[in-house]
């Protein structure tokens, strides 16, 4: 699927945005340059602003200077949190590139985050919105809690879909709820559709970490992750969590059961369970629960946003759904 298409509703206004997001990667100290350049040579797609934009122009037939700077805004943040990431998940490379904190050093890769997040700040402040800035200051509470959910419960044993629901809620689907809000909000949209479109986001969000964790299950290049990293890392995804909760299988009970007291898996027992999860249908349902979420998606967009935005948004959630990496 081509982003180009996705893109096509905010062609110019997305080009201007890359041009002035650019400039806030620049610095007149020397060290933080340098560092401040590296990390905008792995700006990737930049999903996330796209998403404000789209929304933004869905709703009021334009993008002006407030919805580039609440797009900043969420997009250093998210920046900003993955130089964070970096350094605590000790990760060496970052879409293909090294991780800032390898080729400088953790102090660096933090203060150059801390700098970021500052500037992510800024943003928000130029909008002159003071929802915006609320909202900005709660994703950073959700994305952490998320995080801190998640330790607490691979400790505590609490492996039910309810429970990863909530943990992908904060730590991913926040994300890009707070994109269309942030959309919405930007051109002065009401309280209704500013609701609704955030919800939107929140369960492309969810469709597309779902996804994410699906790839677990595979072994591929492409996707940069061999199989069973997460289940290494004590993540529990939406797959085995319907085999461990739904099956028969004594090995599915009593791994359950040890997981519970903060038992860590073996090699031979992530196989086991990748394997299981495939043939009890744990994919399969993963699958179906996305389907079922882009339904529930899809009919909240407002009957008013225009035609191409609209097919635009479509587009932009089935291919967070359909990509292979």
């Amino acid at each position: 699927m081509s982003l180009l298409k996705i893109q096509q509703p905010i062609e110019v206004e997305f080009s201007a945005f890359k041009e002035y997001y650019a400039t806030l990667f620049r610095s007149n100290i020397p060290l933080l340059n340098r560092a401040l350049s590296h990390v905008s040579r792995s700006n990737g797609k930049m999903m996330r602003p796209m998403l404000v934009l789209l929304v933004a122009k869905g709703i009021a037939g334009r993008v002006g200077e407030c919805s580039n700077y609440a797009a900043a805004s969420l997009e250093l943040l998210h920046t900003a949190s993955l130089l964070h990431d970096d350094v605590v998940d000790e990760s060496p490379m970052r879409r293909g590139v090294p991780s800032l904190h390898t080729l400088f050093s953790n102090r660096i890769a933090i203060l150059a985050g801390d700098y970021i997040f500052s500037s992510a700040s800024q943003n928000a402040s130029l909008t002159r919105n003071v929802e915006i800035v609320e909202a900005l200051s709660l994703l950073g509470q959700q994305l952490s809690k998320g995080e801190l959910l998640q330790l607490q419960l691979q400790q505590s044993g609490g492996f039910s879909e309810e429970n990863y629901i909530e943990i992908i809620r904060n730590k991913t689907a926040s994300l890009f709820a707070t994109c269309c809000r942030f959309g919405a909000l930007s051109v002065g949209a009401d309280a209704e559709t500013v609701e609704a479109f955030a919800r939107f986001g929140e369960l492309l969000g969810i469709c597309f970490q779902i996804k994410d964790d699906i790839f677990d299950y595979y072994d591929s290049a492409e996707v940069g992750k061999p199989t069973g990293s997460d289940m290494r890392e004590g993540k529990i995804t939406l797959p085995a969590l319907y085999v461990l909760n739904n099956t028969d299988s004594d090995f599915a009970r009593e791994l359950l059961a040890k997981l519970a007291e903060g038992y860590t898996m073996s090699d031979a027992e992530i196989e086991t369970l990748i394997a299981l999860s495939k043939d009890a249908g744990g994919i399969d349902y993963a699958l179906r629960r996305i389907e079922e979420f882009r339904t529930e998606a899809l009919s909240l967009i407002p009957s008013s946003v225009n035609d191409e935005v609209r097919e635009a948004l479509t587009l932009y959630l089935d291919f967070a759904i359909s990509r292979n990496k």
